[in-house]
């Protein structure tokens, strides 16, 4: 039903106020977003480094240098969003977006361009997943489940549009110039977005069953959290690392700079698929199982990258496999912290466990860079990540709590 103030708002369970714009504002932001700050960069950084002289490992040491900002900005960005709700974060955070991107294109030297993806960085912590997964987990609790799987179903596009668009406009653009109309259209389409959609009153903390809102502040200390984390952030390092290194990886193959960023686009197409899976997969699965099987899948599409060679069309194939596999862990990062611990403290919780999985996702494509010459190649370097993969998946076997959530929509033993 419609809540009786002028904010849009729409009333869900227990009378809680849900802007009716705030979720499809927040697929489109998120598509945007994610295709402008984040894709745009494994399309441009040939091109980056072939004009300006600049190393590849700096210019992926200055892209993960945004990711490691956004890792322990987000933190901070967690606990505001507790406490005030996400639309001035939000929007402050495009703001800075558009501003990066200027400084990042305009950059007559390393140190400025550093400066730049240093900015990047908290646009990333205030405007990607995260606070869109705080503001959605609180607004639509206890069914965030479904909104959080329409705003990464959209966000799973983000290299399908944008990877391919960065492409088309760097064959009639320079590198420099594409970064500055990726910036008018971020300004254009999020900042308008964040401060008019998302201004519903923010609902008061949720009241938790006394088993699990008892036990909410030790969480994070306890065996099962640092293993959730360890496991999902050695998972995030390789499928970060993946995401970055698939075009120089086909390129290195002998294909194109396009037919590569094709590959990338297709495999964010890929990731939509996974999460329309999502909700079945949880339904039928304890949330054990299901963490312990996506790394590993993940691990196992890494390894088939690495090992086949062609012909395109396959490796195409493999890219959206992967995707699929990226989309589903999405989802369940986004949900580790409410299927084990409830929905009280998520930004928080989540925050603290976005961080390690950030920097780790942070330091992968400097990483990639740097360690596929010595270790022979990108497809050697795949080998090495999926290897990585598989670790994590064990590690994932010890991640049960204790105590669990038992709300009905997941199966938490």
């Amino acid at each position: 039903m419609t809540a009786p103030h002028s904010s849009g708002a729409a009333t869900g369970p227990g009378d809680q106020p849900r802007p009716r714009t705030a979720l499809p504002a927040l697929c489109v932001t998120q598509i945007t977003g994610w295709g402008i700050v984040y894709y745009a960069f494994p399309v441009l950084n040939p091109k980056i480094t072939a004009a300006t002289g600049w190393p590849a490992g700096a210019t992926t040491a200055a892209f993960s240098l945004a990711l490691l900002v956004s890792a322990f900005a987000g933190i901070r960005v967690g606990r505001i969003i507790d406490h005030r709700g996400p639309r001035t974060v939000m929007t402050a955070g495009s703001v800075l977006g558009t501003v990066s991107l200027l400084v990042i294109a305009a950059a007559p030297n390393p140190a400025v361009f550093f400066a730049g993806w240093l900015l990047a960085g908290g646009a990333m912590a205030a405007t990607f997943y995260q606070p869109a997964f705080a503001a959605l987990t609180r607004w639509w609790a206890p069914d965030h489940i479904r909104a959080l799987t329409v705003v990464t179903l959209a966000g799973g596009l983000a290299s399908t549009v944008f990877a391919p668009l960065t492409a088309a406009l760097a064959d009639h653009l320079s590198w420099r110039a594409t970064y500055a109309v990726l910036a008018a259209i971020l300004a254009a389409v999020t900042i308008p977005a964040h401060a008019l959609a998302l201004r519903a009153p923010w609902p008061a903390v949720p009241s938790e069953p006394a088993h699990t809102a008892g036990n909410v502040a030790a969480a994070a200390r306890t065996r099962p959290f640092w293993m959730l984390a360890t496991s999902l952030t050695l998972s995030s390092l390789t499928v970060s690392a993946v995401v970055i290194a698939l075009v120089p990886l086909l390129i290195e193959r002998g294909y194109t700079t396009v037919q590569a960023a094709w590959a990338l686009g297709l495999g964010g197409a890929g990731q939509t698929a996974g999460r329309v899976l999502y909700a079945a997969l949880a339904r039928r699965t304890t949330v054990t199982a299901r963490t312990t099987s996506l790394i590993a899948l993940g691990g196992a599409t890494t390894a088939a990258l690495a090992l086949v060679p062609g012909p395109y069309g396959l490796l195409v194939t493999l890219s959206v496999a992967a995707g699929v596999v990226r989309g589903n862990l999405t989802l369940l990062q986004a949900t580790a912290v409410t299927d084990r611990w409830g929905t009280r403290h998520y930004g928080r919780l989540s925050g603290l466990l976005a961080a390690p999985t950030t920097t780790a996702s942070a330091l992968a494509p400097f990483a990639g860079a740097v360690l596929a010459a010595p270790l022979g190649g990108y497809p050697h370097m795949f080998t090495v990540l999926a290897v990585v993969s598989f670790v994590a998946a064990l590690g994932a076997l010890s991640t049960k709590p204790r105590t669990t959530r038992s709300d009905g929509e997941h199966r938490a033993a």
